[in-house]
């Protein structure tokens, strides 16, 4: 019994070691990540939507208003405020115009942030880009032209660069 015991002290202490104190140490970990505020635009790639007039009579006289159809969805940090500024265009000697594909005649138009088209969005004016849901942003982005009757027919376009900014 005697051989027994000393064996499992033995095994127990490492094969003849001496037993060594147990010892409670406590240190602390430093934990710790940095998130930065910002914006992330999704979809779209280079294209974040149009503004489509329609199509009309050379002959017909109307004033046009149209929403920005996007795909594109924009989502930002609770806090972080996303600015947007729309340059002149392409055609923009005078205010912003659409010109024919296949000529010089132009169709002047203007942006505004708001659908109620009571507040202008000028040629790379900065305006904020405000909503409730920072995960369900849109560009504010309505547009009103004057088709003026007697124009050439064809198809009118211009190319509008948008800015984003937080």
């Amino acid at each position: 019994m005697k051989r027994a015991c000393w064996a499992t002290l033995a095994v127990i202490t490492g094969w003849g070691m001496p037993l060594s104190l147990l010892a409670v140490t406590s240190q602390t970990i430093q934990v710790s990540a940095t998130i930065a505020a910002g914006c992330l635009v999704v979809g779209g790639g280079t294209n974040y939507g149009s503004l489509a007039f329609g199509s009309y009579s050379s002959l017909s006289t109307s004033t046009v208003s149209v929403a920005l159809s996007s795909g594109v969805t924009l989502q930002c940090t609770p806090g972080v405020t996303l600015n947007m500024s729309v340059n002149g265009g392409l055609y923009n000697a005078s205010g912003r115009h659409m010109q024919l594909n296949s000529g010089s005649a132009q169709v002047a138009y203007q942006l505004f942030q708001d659908a109620a088209l009571s507040q202008r969005l000028g040629i790379s004016q900065s305006v904020a880009v405000a909503d409730r849901n920072a995960n369900n942003l849109t560009l504010p982005s309505y547009g009103r032209g004057v088709v003026q009757g007697n124009q050439p027919g064809g198809t009118y376009s211009d190319v509008l660069q948008v800015q984003l900014s937080w």
